[in-house]
């Protein structure tokens, strides 16, 4: 694992440690998780576009009204 340097305002540093150690987890957990979560969101957006093409042949056959489409 390699190390990297950020910088920011102390107060926003102090912020992000009281959030992290309301979860249980620290500083350092908590921007890996973003990161990861950051490096992935176009692998989602290609899945999501993906899922959308094979879907698009879908045809109700009509419009709803709101009533139709919240009965249960």
């Amino acid at each position: 694992m390699r190390n990297i340097t950020l910088s920011a305002e102390q107060a926003l540093i102090e912020r992000a440690r009281e959030v992290a150690r309301s979860r249980k987890s620290t500083l350092n957990q908590l921007f890996r998780d973003w990161l990861t979560e950051l490096a992935g969101q176009n692998e989602r957006e290609k899945k999501i576009r993906e899922l959308e093409l094979r879907l698009s042949y879908v045809n109700a056959g009509q419009k709803f009204s709101r009533e139709e489409m919240n009965a249960r």
